[in-house]
C-alpha cells in the first residue's frame, strides 16, 4: 500500500513531535531565550523572535495534530464498525453511527441507557449475590 508523501511526513512529524526529547528542546530554546533577553535589553525584536516563532510552530501543529486525529480516528472506527460486524448478536445498525444527525445519536443513546439501567436494575434484584457499589448510582 503506498502512502502519500503528506501522510508519511505527518507521521514522522508527529512522532518527533511526541517525544520526550523534543520537549526538552523547545523547553531549552525558551530558557536560551529568556536568558538572552539582557542582552538585548528586552527589547521588541528580541520579543519578536519567541511570540513570532511559538505562533507560527503553534500554527502548524494544529494542522498536523487534527490531520493524524482524523485518520486515528476513521482507522479506529472501522475497526469498530468490524468487530460489531463480526459480533453475531450485535446490531449492524450501529455500523458508521457518524453519518447520522444529533437526532438520531440522541435516540441510539437513549435506548442503550436504557438497556443499561435495565441491566443495573435486574443485576440489583438477582439473587446471584452480585452488588452494584455504594456510591453509584441508580
Amino acid at each position: 500500500m503506498k502512502t502519500s508523501w503528506f501522510i508519511s511526513f505527518s507521521n514522522a512529524l508527529a512522532r518527533l513531535a511526541g517525544r520526550s526529547w523534543t520537549f526538552v528542546a523547545a523547553a531549552s530554546l525558551v530558557v536560551v531565550w529568556a536568558a538572552s533577553g539582557p542582552l538585548f535589553h528586552f527589547s521588541d525584536t528580541w520579543q519578536l523572535v519567541i511570540n513570532t516563532s511559538t505562533t507560527i510552530v503553534t500554527f502548524l501543529m494544529v494542522f498536523l495534530i487534527q490531520n493524524t486525529q482524523n485518520r486515528d480516528t476513521a482507522a479506529m472506527q472501522i475497526k469498530l464498525d468490524e468487530i460489531i460486524r463480526a459480533i453475531d448478536t450485535a446490531h449492524n445498525a450501529l455500523l458508521d453511527l457518524k453519518q447520522l444527525d444529533r437526532k438520531e445519536l440522541a435516540d441510539f443513546r437513549k435506548h442503550y441507557e436504557r438497556l443499561a439501567k435495565r441491566a443495573r436494575s435486574d443485576l440489583r434484584s438477582s439473587s446471584s449475590g452480585a452488588k452494584i457499589p455504594d456510591g453509584v448510582k441508580h
